[in-house]
């Protein structure tokens, strides 16, 4: 079982590289200024354009989240997840900024990364846990139901 976890967050991150890090443009990186992209957003709830970008942003890490969390326990603790969480949306900003990609670095864009990581994982983590299952409640109870 931990083989296919490994396998299946494995894919996972080289979907979320492609996603991210092929180039879009002529080479050079621009500045996403968050105050201008929070306003962007914002203003553009009616736009299904934005809510696109805002959901891709919210929901690009979920899947490496929920995975990461099953395949690896100590993820279970918040303070552990809110740090990878941080961490896997600040690199791909940090990565789109070093490699010549034609993409926009934003730090909105990590802090929306990582907030839906944070969340999935989360909800994962409380369905996985050994509490849960010994309470009744959670994925084994549910299992068994």
């Amino acid at each position: 079982m931990r083989s296919l976890l490994s396998a299946a967050l494995a894919a996972t991150l080289a979907l979320v590289a492609v996603l991210t890090l092929l180039p879009a443009g002529d080479g050079s990186w621009a500045w996403g200024s968050p105050a201008v992209e929070a306003h962007w957003y914002l203003s553009g709830l009616d736009s299904r354009a934005t809510v696109l970008q805002l959901l891709g942003n919210l929901l690009l890490l979920t899947p490496v989240a929920a995975l990461a969390v099953v395949r690896f326990p100590a993820l279970r603790s918040p303070a552990l997840l809110a740090v990878a969480a941080g961490a896997a949306g600040a690199a791909i900003e940090v990565l789109q900024w070093l490699l010549p990609l034609g993409r926009v670095v934003s730090p909105l864009d990590a802090l929306l990364n990582a907030t839906g990581a944070l969340a999935v994982g989360l909800v994962v983590a409380a369905l996985v846990s050994p509490g849960a299952a010994r309470t009744g409640s959670g994925f084994a109870a549910a299992r068994r139901g």
